[in-house]
């Protein structure tokens, strides 16, 4: 008797709606399953043809700020920036090229102009007036992956 009730809820109505809540949770389980950011800006920094050393962020038109470091081959990631257009900064290593930092010890020479090789890092600072999100440096952000490369002047 005991079987023949067990064998009623698994082929009756409330069978129905188990399957069909499983089926749902599967299906949002898959959708989610992590397959990545829905919008990605990846690119390349250089200062005169030469890898830039820093962080490169955007701004969007809702003051969003998204950062992403420059990676050892002037390579930057951003992930998820504000659709629409974007202002880019490009901020060097602190205390590198001529950016606020600690004052080296007297005789150990100093940092770096803009342009020169970094000993903090594996590319050359970019210029100061980078720095600023109002620097005139802009994109345009669509949804999905994009390459925008960001070839700096002195």
């Amino acid at each position: 008797m005991h079987t023949s009730r067990l064998r009623h809820l698994v082929s009756g109505p409330v069978s129905l709606a188990v399957r069909a809540l499983f089926l749902f949770a599967a299906v949002l389980l898959v959708g989610c399953s992590g397959s990545g950011p829905s919008t990605l800006v990846t690119g390349k920094v250089t200062l005169d043809g030469k890898q830039v050393t820093g962080t490169v962020t955007f701004t969007g038109p809702d003051n969003k700020e998204v950062t992403s470091p420059i990676g050892p081959d002037g390579m930057y990631h951003i992930t998820d920036p504000a659709l629409g257009e974007n202002k880019v900064s490009v901020k060097g290593m602190l205390g590198v090229g001529g950016i606020a930092g600690p004052t080296p010890p007297p005789g150990k020479g100093s940092p770096p102009m803009p342009g020169k090789t970094s000993t903090a890092g594996s590319g050359v600072n970019p210029p100061p007036k980078y720095a600023s999100p109002d620097n005139g440096l802009k994109y345009t952000v669509k949804r999905g992956k994009q390459n925008y490369d960001i070839p700096l002047t002195p």
